[in-house]
């Protein structure tokens, strides 16, 4: 179990980084060395904040958007670990470890959808 995990989150990792600098390189290849303007606050575009819109700006050809997948595969790496976690517990018939380890996911996935305690 420990070593599946300790893959899981090493590709996890891997996988995001990868993701991240590709996005990076992209950016930086379509002019992205010049220098922002920080005079007027402009935050950035609703589409990043959920999958979806990330997919689609991915898409219509945004790097901005691969750099924001590769952050939300880092975000996700240890919700997967906490899922598989639930699954080796329950392979394992350890009731009362999956019950904890739901408790913790619900928080990880309540704590990522906005929803305040």
């Amino acid at each position: 179990m420990d070593r599946l995990i300790g893959i899981l989150l090493r590709v996890g990792v891997l996988a995001s980084a990868t993701v991240t600098l590709a996005g990076g390189i992209w950016h930086f290849a379509q002019g992205g060395a010049a220098l922002p303007d920080y005079h007027v606050f402009r935050p950035e575009r609703a589409a990043l904040y959920g999958p979806g819109g990330v997919v689609s700006g991915i898409a219509q050809g945004r790097p901005e958007s691969l750099i924001q997948l590769g952050l939300l595969m880092l975000l996700a790496t240890p919700i997967a670990r906490v899922a598989l976690s639930i699954v080796t517990f329950a392979i394992q018939r350890d009731r009362m470890y999956v019950a904890i380890t739901l408790i913790v996911l619900a928080g990880l996935v309540a704590s990522l959808s906005g929803f305040h305690f």
